[in-house]
C-alpha cells in the first residue's frame, strides 16, 4: 500500500469515527453522579471543536489536545471516588468490556509516547537545518542543498514512525467494543476512548506531510497537494496550511532560481518559518507530555479500582 492510500484509509476511518459521535452531544443517564457532568461538558467541547468547519487544521489540533488533557484530568478525579470502585465491581458481567478498556489504555500510552518522540525528532531536524542555513551564504546552493538533504532524510524517518502509530490506532478502532453496559463509569471511559482515537488520528495526520524524492532540477520538499498548485490561488486554502507545509513551501522556494537580495529574503523567510514550526512543536511536545502523565495515572487508578 502506498503512502497516499494509507493516509486516505486512515482519514476515511477517522471520518467514520467522527460521524459516530458528532451526530449528537453526549448525555449520560440521569442517575449519573455529579462528577460526570464536567466530563460530559469536556467531551462535548472536544467534539464541537473537531466538527467545526471554521477552524483550520492547526486550530483544531491546538484546541483538542489540551481538551484531551482536561478530559483525563476529570477522569482521574472520577476514578478517585469511592463510588467509582463500587460501580466497577458491581459490573462483573461486563468484564470483557473493562478488559478492553484496560488494553486500550496501554495502547494510548504507547501512541502518546510515540507521538511525543516524533515531535522531538522533528524539533531536532528543524534545529539542525536552522544551523545549516545560518552557516550558508547567499548563492551557497551546495551547502543549502546538503542541509535540506539531511532534513529530508529525517522527515522520512519521522513519516515512518507516524505510519506505525496510525496503524496501531487502526487496530484499536477495528477491535470494536460492545457498549451495552449500564455502568456510567464504563460509559464515560468508552466515550473517552473513542475521543482519544479520533484526537490521536487528527494529530498524527496533522504531523504527516510526506516528503517527495529529490528531482534532478531542484530539491522538492513540497507535498503532492501543494506541488500541484492546489493552494496557489486560493487564500482560504493557503491559510489552512500547517506550519510544516508552510516550511516546505518556503524551502522549495529557496532553491528556485534567484539571486542577491531576492535570495537573501527567501533565506530569511525559510528561517522564520522554521522558527515558527519549532515553537509549534514545543507546544505540542508539552501537551503530549502532560497527556502521557495523565494516561498513566488513569490506567493505574483503573487497575487499583479493579484489584481492591
Amino acid at each position: 500500500m502506498n503512502l497516499y492510500s494509507f493516509r486516505r484509509m486512515v482519514s476515511l476511518s477517522s471520518s467514520r469515527s467522527h460521524n459516530r459521535y458528532h451526530v449528537r452531544s453526549i448525555s449520560f443517564p440521569g442517575r449519573s453522579h455529579p462528577s460526570t457532568i464536567k466530563i460530559e461538558q469536556v467531551l462535548n467541547k472536544i467534539k464541537t471543536w473537531e466538527a467545526s468547519s471554521s477552524c483550520s487544521k492547526a486550530e483544531k489540533v491546538y484546541k483538542v489536545l489540551p481538551g484531551l488533557v482536561e478530559l483525563y484530568e476529570c477522569i482521574e478525579e472520577l476514578l478517585a471516588l469511592p463510588i467509582t470502585q463500587r460501580d466497577l465491581l458491581q459490573h462483573h458481567q461486563h468484564e470483557n468490556l473493562v478488559n478492553g478498556l484496560l488494553e486500550r489504555s496501554v495502547r494510548f500510552i504507547d501512541i502518546c509516547s510515540n507521538a511525543r518522540e516524533t515531535v522531538m525528532m522533528s524539533k531536532e531536524a528543524i534545529r539542525e537545518l536552522q544551523s545549516a542555513l545560518r552557516r550558508s551564504k547567499a548563492g551557497d546552493h551546495l551547502n543549502i542543498e546538503s542541509g535540506l538533504a539531511a532534513y529530508a532524510c529525517s522527515r522520512r524517518k519521522i513519516q515512518k514512525e507516524i505510519e506505525k502509530s496510525l496503524a496501531m490506532l487502526k487496530q484499536i478502532e477495528t477491535c470494536r467494543m460492545a457498549s451495552n453496559s449500564d455502568s456510567v463509569i464504563v460509559g464515560v471511559l468508552t466515550e473517552a476512548s473513542l475521543v482519544s482515537i479520533s484526537t490521536f488520528q487528527s494529530l498524527l495526520l496533522f504531523l504527516s506531510v510526506p516528503i517527495l524524492k529529490p528531482k534532478p532540477s531542484r530539491w522538492s520538499l513540497v507535498s503532492k497537494l501543494v506541488q500541484k498548485g492546489a493552494f496557489a490561488n486560493d487564500p482560504a486554502k493557503r491559510d489552512n496550511l500547517s506550519d510544516l507545509e508552510k516550511v516546505d513551501i518556503a524551502l522549495n522556494d529557496l532553491l528556485l532560481n534567484s539571486h542577491g537580495k531576492q535570495e537573501a529574503e527567501k533565506l530569511e523567510l525559510a528561517q522564520s518559518r522554521l522558527e515558527t514550526l519549532d515553537t509549534s512543536n514545543e507546544i505540542l511536545e508539552n501537551g503530549l507530555e502532560h497527556l502521557f502523565k495523565h494516561l498513566i495515572r488513569t490506567r493505574v487508578s483503573l487497575l487499583n479500582n479493579l484489584s481492591e
